[in-house]
């Protein structure tokens, strides 16, 4: 099974570009002069999608209704900060409603009761209808989000689909043991479905994340609790309703849309919520573990922040590692949780990746994401692109080199200049807090030794990249992280069978791949006396 390699196929689709197509313009912060994409020009007037927005209630028991309250709430496109629709508002009543939706479906509704290969069908079906529905859904998810329409389309829908199929295949494979035990006893372990799951999502990746979550969920049998991000309901919505055309049962799957200290702590304290799953920050990550400590001690996994290190040693292949480096960094406007946003680099081959760096991210093409050949479209919300830009000033501030960009770009909407920091070191903020953005910072080391300990003082252990030809310098390296991922000569390689998470306040437990089975199921032993066994 092929692994998804993400940065290959965005290096393929931009590396036509001619340095013709750029053209000048300087960054306010001064210390730079920037080149941008003259594609940026457009970002003045975004280009109509092609979607109709249908699906802005309530899913609940399998009926799309109104919040309890009857509020809505405004989703935005970030190319503009415009309304593009006004969803329900779901609150601690509307979790209520979901939970005990999810509760009767799973105590006495057929899906976990039905054959596990049954479900792997429906399954099957669901992941045969986001194939047909790909470009609605990519569509729906760069509007929302304001990622380029060519990475929803041809890369993280495709990795929805493929995921579904993972766990399909999953459902009836999933069985016990049996144990031999030092008396007259037949032992067994069941394998059992865990109950109602509550399940909330991001903003940076919505539809990867519902279907992170949602996959192992229900192909162990369990019923389902979701609530998406607040800026980017639409795609989850829209995946919920192909998915009960596929044949799930009313109930199994519930989705609200609404804010945190509303929908989602009623949903973390929630006394009839058997397990939680977790993806976001590391702040709301920790209040999340309290509530549900707090409630019924419910299982709980988080997929939090990271910082991760990206480590070109001396004998690397600059030009390729300056490349990964770029993408490690910009993917998705910087607003990844495993994003190389630590780039430590030799002091032998500093100067010249420091140069290089630079000229990629003069290059990088930003503007609308729907129009062709994109890389980078604007940041999520005003908050997001403020948070940002306080994290820029405080680079400059603290005596870092702003070698290009440091700036907004445009006039409307959320976007912002490729930014590029040299000179950078540990204690500065833009080195040690997620800025979840645009921002790229090198850092100098001398060795091994230096690299690792700079590398593993961090509060977060999310992921890693190691660029060297020595195999033993990558061996060393790979078991000294203290990193839930390692990538050597690569970085973003996903696949549905990789298993994905933390280290440290980088989270706890695993997403994807069969790891993430472990989390929606419980552990039985059933123990029987023998009369005159024939062996034991």
């Amino acid at each position: 099974m092929a692994a998804r390699r993400i940065s290959s196929l965005f290096s393929r689709s931009f590396t036509s570009l001619s340095a013709k197509s750029f053209t000048g313009k300087s960054s306010d912060l001064g210390r730079a002069t920037c080149r941008y994409s003259t594609a940026a020009l457009s970002i003045e007037e975004p280009i109509s999608p092609d979607v109709e927005v249908n699906h802005t209630q309530l899913l609940i028991n399998g009926q799309f209704v109104d919040a309890a309250s009857g509020k809505t709430f405004p989703t935005l496109d970030p190319r503009s900060g415009d309304v593009i629709s006004h969803i329900a508002e779901g609150d601690a009543e509307d979790i209520n409603r979901a939970v005990s939706a999810a509760r009767k479906a799973f105590d006495e509704g057929p899906w976990p009761k039905m054959p596990a290969y049954e479900r792997s069908k429906v399954l099957l079906r669901f992941a045969d209808l986001l194939e047909k529905h790909n470009d609605e859904l990519a569509t729906l998810e760069a509007w929302d989000s304001g990622k380029p329409y060519e990475q929803a389309a041809q890369i993280e829908v495709p990795m929805v689909t493929r995921l579904i199929r993972y766990y399909a295949g999953w459902a009836d494979k999933i069985h016990g043991l049996t144990v031999p035990s030092d008396g007259q006893y037949h032992v067994q372990t069941l394998h059992e479905p865990i109950g109602v799951a509550g399940q909330i999502i991001p903003w940076n990746f919505p539809l990867l994340m519902f279907s992170w979550k949602i996959g192992p969920a229900l192909a162990c049998g369990n019923s389902v609790v979701l609530k998406t991000a607040e800026q980017t309901p639409l795609s989850a919505l829209y995946a919920a309703r192909l998915l009960h055309e596929a044949g799930l049962p009313p109930g199994v799957l519930n989705v609200i849309s609404g804010f945190g200290p509303t929908a989602g702590a009623a949903l973390a304290g929630h006394m009839e919520v058997d397990k939680l799953a977790f993806t976001g920050s590391t702040a709301t990550g920790q209040a999340i573990l309290g509530l549900s400590a707090k409630s019924n001690l419910k299982r709980v996994t988080l997929e939090l922040g990271g910082k991760s290190p990206f480590i070109i040693c001396e004998d690397a292949d600059v030009d390729h590692a300056v490349e990964q480096a770029h993408f490690a960094l910009f993917f998705n406007q910087g607003q990844c949780c495993c994003a190389g946003s630590r780039t430590y680099v030799h002091e032998s081959v500093y100067d010249e990746f420091v140069e290089k760096a630079k000229a990629r991210a003069m290059k990088r093409v930003v503007g609308d994401p729907f129009k062709g050949g994109i890389e980078q479209g604007p940041q999520i919300d005003s908050e997001q692109f403020e948070k940002i830009m306080r994290y820029i000033r405080s680079g400059v501030d603290s005596g870092a080199t702003l070698e290009t960009g440091g700036d907004r770009l445009g006039k409307k909407g959320f976007y912002i200049q490729p930014t590029v920091f040299s000179d950078v070191k540990d204690d500065m903020l833009i080195a040690q807090e997620e800025i979840f953005g645009p921002v790229q910072t090198i850092l100098k080391f001398k060795d091994l030794g230096d690299v690792v300990k700079r590398a593993n003082n961090s509060h977060y252990g999310l992921a890693a990249g190691v660029f060297t030809q020595n195999i033993d310098t990558a061996n060393t390296l790979s078991r000294a992280l203290r990193v839930g991922t390692v990538w050597v000569n690569c970085y973003d390689i996903f696949d549905a069978a990789i298993p994905f998470g933390g280290y440290k306040m980088s989270g706890q437990g695993r997403e994807k791949g069969i790891y993430s089975l472990q989390n929606y199921l419980q552990v039985k032993a059933v123990v029987t006396p023998l009369k005159n066994p024939s062996w034991l």
